[in-house]
């Protein structure tokens, strides 16, 4: 009697190229997905730049008293025959409007907006000062030297800690101090004609009325 042989129904194992074609679509993902998250946040984090003023990027600070933090003066600095204080609390606490401007020499965008620093150092309405940050001494006097200085106090930040505790992004930076101690405004990047006409002109007038 003859048999007919039976189909053989049980399904053979997967090639190892087989059981590795839906891994990889899987593994891509993974590595793709960081990318695509960071990628994400860039967009959004400039798409707020690019529609409202980079300059006025918010800061935890506004609204706060002025950080504690004492900072010695920049050696050798001397202005009307008189050495150049160096910059604490206290200072920003004696009930007059203070300008803090985060500087240094190295910094191409620091000599662009000088000259209008030079010129708010005349606003009897304002104490113009600043934060020499993570400079040295000698380049930042040679700076002063060639471009005046419109500071009536200088604290040198050689190793931008004070920097890290006002929350500076990069210099310049301009915060507008009220007779409090209150930081009322804070400037990202350099100052200009429009800024200092408009937002800086306004928050020098809001310090100047909430003392």
């Amino acid at each position: 009697m003859t048999t007919t042989a039976e189909p053989d129904l049980r399904k053979e194992p997967a090639s190892p190229t087989e059981q590795e074609a839906p891994e990889k679509p899987r593994r891509r993902l993974l590595v793709l997905l960081p990318l695509v998250v960071f990628g994400a946040l860039a967009t959004l984090f400039l798409s707020r730049l690019i529609e409202g003023d980079p300059s006025r990027v918010p800061s935890a600070l506004i609204g706060r008293t002025v950080p504690a933090f004492a900072l010695p003066p920049l050696p050798g600095l001397v202005r009307d025959g008189a050495p150049v204080p160096g910059l604490a609390t206290a200072d920003l606490k004696a009930g007059k409007v203070t300008l803090v401007n985060v500087w240094a020499s190295w910094c191409v965008p620091c000599r662009q907006e000088h000259p209008l620093l030079v010129r708010l150092a005349a606003d009897p309405r304002v104490t113009v000062v600043g934060i020499n940050y993570k400079d040295a001494p000698e380049n930042a006097r040679r700076f002063l030297g060639a471009l005046g200085n419109p500071f009536a106090a200088v604290g040198a930040d050689e190793n931008g800690r004070v920097g890290i505790d006002w929350g500076v992004y990069g210099v310049p930076e301009t915060f507008v101090v009220a007779g409090d101690g209150t930081i009322r405004h804070k400037h990202i990047g350099p100052l200009t004609p429009e800024a200092l006409a408009t937002t800086l002109e306004k928050a020098i007038a809001e310090a100047a009325s909430a003392r």
